[in-house]
């Protein structure tokens, strides 16, 4: 055991022991470096200014929330949308992006503003004075992006689906008469899903509040909306995603120390190689020591009167037997001697029937058990008188023993 101490002690002092790097800072010094990368998933290296580019394209619909909402169908409201983004993360969980999103909005209006000239079937007493609306519009506007998986479950490259959270103002206009301009407030949700490193498929839905003028129509609201959804891709410049966090490690060796490092490793070098001897000198011993030794078993199987047949109690105890012959020396044999009672039977009868009840025996440890037949030899004494406890039953047997 205290060997083995030795040579992990002397294992470990090789592996402290640093490879030694192209000398540097003159010729008194050598200098040796090594990474340490973190295991944190929150730990990541920040990339440059130039990384983690993004631009994205996606069409969709969209709905306006006005001042006649109740009177105008659902489907009269709906209308495409079209997003177009540039934008940069600066971790994996912020990021930002500069959108222009539009084309036109549907509606209904009561003043005239944008109409389509087509009236719109009255409820709530507007009646025919009620008109469709459309007009083209235009949305700039810019988000900040909080990526919610990243910063709850940490940076994973190959993540398969991302939900970004953002909000954001912009400036919305019209560009049809009465044009108008108002700033408005975005917020929404981003969902991700990887293609590749390079290409994501998104998910927006996003809503947006302006004021209650942008139709060109006052309804006493606080302030009007808009519902977009849209599908589209998204492309990752180069370089893209984050490396795990890292700590360059420089150590300085001066030359006294560098030679008394290496003093010390041929001394452990010569140690572990003696060792090494030692242990393995201990282990042939040990090996030899431990050689199969001859294992001496008997074994009694009694048999009915003026019977040589085995019963399965018999079977069993013969198995346990073969067990024990074919994991010992394999140079060992056995007797297989048969007996009868001398009180039972002629002389001739217990001769014969000693040599059957031997045999059964023999047959039953080869061809069941598989005990090898230059391990056994068989012999029978006939007709005994009472062996074991004056009992003429135990006399009606065969015993196999091993010198």
């Amino acid at each position: 055991m205290n060997q083995k101490k030795a040579i992990l002690a002397a294992c470990l002092l090789l592996a402290a022991c640093p490879s030694f790097a192209q000398q540097e800072g003159g010729k008194d010094a050598e200098t040796t470096e090594r990474v340490e990368y973190s295991a944190d998933k929150y730990k990541v290296e920040t990339n440059r200014f130039g990384g983690n580019w993004f631009i994205s394209v996606g069409a969709g619909g969209q709905v306006y929330f006005g001042d006649h909402d109740r009177q105008a169908k659902f489907g009269d409201r709906l209308s495409p949308a079209l997003d177009i983004a540039v934008g940069k993360w600066f971790t994996p969980v912020i990021g930002v992006r500069a959108m222009y999103s539009g084309l036109s909005v549907k509606g209904a209006t009561q003043n005239g503003a944008h109409t389509t000239g087509e009236a719109v079937p009255g409820k709530g007493g507007y009646g025919y004075w009620l008109q469709k609306q459309k007009f083209n519009y235009f949305n700039l506007h810019a988000d900040a992006l909080f990526n919610l998986c990243n910063l709850f479950g940490g940076y994973k490259e190959n993540r398969i689906y991302n939900l970004s959270a953002y909000a954001g103002l912009g400036l919305m206009r019209v560009s049809d008469e009465p044009s108008q301009t108002d700033i408005s407030a975005h917020f929404g949700l981003l969902n991700s899903f990887r293609l590749c490193s390079a290409l994501d498929l998104n998910l927006d839905l996003r809503g947006t509040v302006v004021d209650d003028d942008f139709d060109g129509e006052l309804g006493g609201r606080g302030g009007e909306g808009l519902f977009t959804a849209t599908i589209g891709l998204t492309y990752k410049f180069k370089p893209r995603g984050w490396n795990r966090s890292k700590t360059v490690v420089r150590e300085v060796y001066h030359n006294d120390e560098i030679n008394a490092l290496r003093e010390q490793l041929s001394r452990a070098n010569d140690e572990n190689a003696r060792l090494e001897t030692a242990l393995a000198q201990e282990q042939k011993e040990k090996a030899e020591a431990a050689q199969v030794k001859h294992i001496v078993s008997s074994s009694l199987i009694t048999f009915r009167i003026g019977k040589s047949d085995l019963s399965n109690e018999a079977r069993v105890n013969l198995g346990m037997l073969a067990e024990v012959i074919k994991q010992g020396d394999p140079s060992a044999v056995y007797t297989v001697t048969g007996y009868a009672d001398a009180g039972t039977g002629s002389k001739a009868l217990n001769e014969r029937l000693s040599k059957a009840r031997a045999e059964a025996v023999y047959n039953c440890l080869v061809n069941e058990f598989g005990v090898d037949k230059s391990q056994l030899k068989i012999d029978y004494k006939g007709g005994v008188d009472n062996m074991f406890y004056d009992d003429p039953r135990m006399s009606r047997a065969v015993i196999t023993t091993s010198k």
